[in-house]
């Protein structure tokens, strides 16, 4: 399957934010009623003031996934410095699980940070959330220990990272 990665275009905003939300409730990573699931749901909002990234099924136009990418120092950025990328939110769609969209939407956000002339990307995960690790680690990412933090008290994320 071919897969297109470009940026989302308004007409897809209500999609990407489904996406991301069922992905992220779907697999257990965050409540239904929390307040995160609504920001995962406001593609919008993040397309105006970050880089919303999709991935098309280049044969029938389907939204396959989705992930936000920011310059560190900018509002979607949680642990970048101002010199890195960052991602936020990587999701698929169930479907769409295991054809390579969440791998060819890291890439774009590498290849994104490189055309801005940044040192390089970090960005946090779950410890939970195995199958993006792996992804992450094949396309070179390693985790940087260092850099672990925690948004609100009992959730802990971790680091990855890679110098360009």
């Amino acid at each position: 399957m071919d897969i297109v990665i470009r940026r989302a275009r308004a007409e897809e905003f209500e999609e990407a934010g489904r996406i991301t939300a069922e992905a992220f409730v779907g697999d257990g990573f965050t409540s239904p009623e929390g307040a995160y699931v609504h920001r995962l749901r406001d593609a919008a909002t993040r397309a105006a003031e970050a880089e919303l990234l999709v991935a098309v099924d280049a044969a029938d136009g389907t939204l396959l996934g989705t992930v936000t990418f920011a310059v560190g120092g900018t509002p979607w950025a949680d642990i970048a410095t101002p010199e890195e990328g960052e991602i936020r939110m990587l999701a698929t769609a169930p479907a769409a699980r295991g054809r390579g969209a969440g791998e060819a939407l890291v890439r774009a956000a590498l290849a994104r940070s490189r055309e801005l002339g940044l040192a390089g990307m970090a960005f946090s995960t779950q410890q939970e959330m195995t199958t993006a690790h792996r992804i992450y680690e094949r396309v070179g990412f390693r985790r940087d220990p260092e850099r672990d933090w925690s948004p609100v008290p009992g959730v802990d994320l971790m680091v990855y990272r890679m110098t360009f």
